[in-house]
């Protein structure tokens, strides 16, 4: 009996020692294909947005530049029975609302000073309607009273066309 414990245990010894190390099997780095397939959207850029409204014989064209919620941007009017206005947008954005302050040049004085506020949607802008401070005659008496329904209705436009009406 010794003699099989013996046998085994020198077998056991010998297929231990005959056996090769086996090095650990390197890992080959996969490229993580959920980062490779997504696109990378860019939110820092300005956007910019360009809409037209036509009232009649009027025209509003309106060039929009979003940086992060500031706005600037261009607007012009050409109306077929009082003077055109042309001039630049600045304000921000509170929301799905474009707070702006619009200064242009209507009858030849430049320098007019008038807040207008639009209401952004997917298919373009509504024009806020809403009483004037009478001390300043440019803000909005209240912003709570604005209405949107009623004002004017800009579309999406085509920018290269806006462009040319605002020069």
């Amino acid at each position: 009996m010794k003699k099989v414990i013996l046998l085994g245990a020198f077998s056991v010894f010998l297929v231990n020692c005959s056996k090769k190390a086996e090095a650990p099997a390197a890992e080959t780095a996969q490229p993580d294909t959920a980062a490779t397939a997504e696109k990378t959207i860019d939110t820092l850029t300005a956007k910019s947005f360009c809409y037209m409204g036509v009232t009649g014989k009027d025209t509003v064209f309106v060039s929009i530049d979003d940086n992060l919620g500031t706005i600037t941007g261009k607007m012009a009017s050409k109306n077929s029975e009082k003077d055109s206005n042309k001039g630049e947008l600045s304000g921000f954005k509170s929301g799905d609302t474009l707070k702006l302050t619009y200064e242009f040049a209507s009858e030849g004085k430049s320098g007019n000073k008038n807040d207008i506020y639009f209401l952004q949607t997917k298919d373009g802008l509504s024009e806020g309607i809403g009483n004037r401070d009478p001390e300043t005659g440019t803000k909005y008496a209240n912003e709570n009273k604005i209405k949107y329904a009623g004002g004017r209705v800009l579309k999406i436009a085509d920018c290269n066309l806006v462009a040319k009406a605002l020069q």
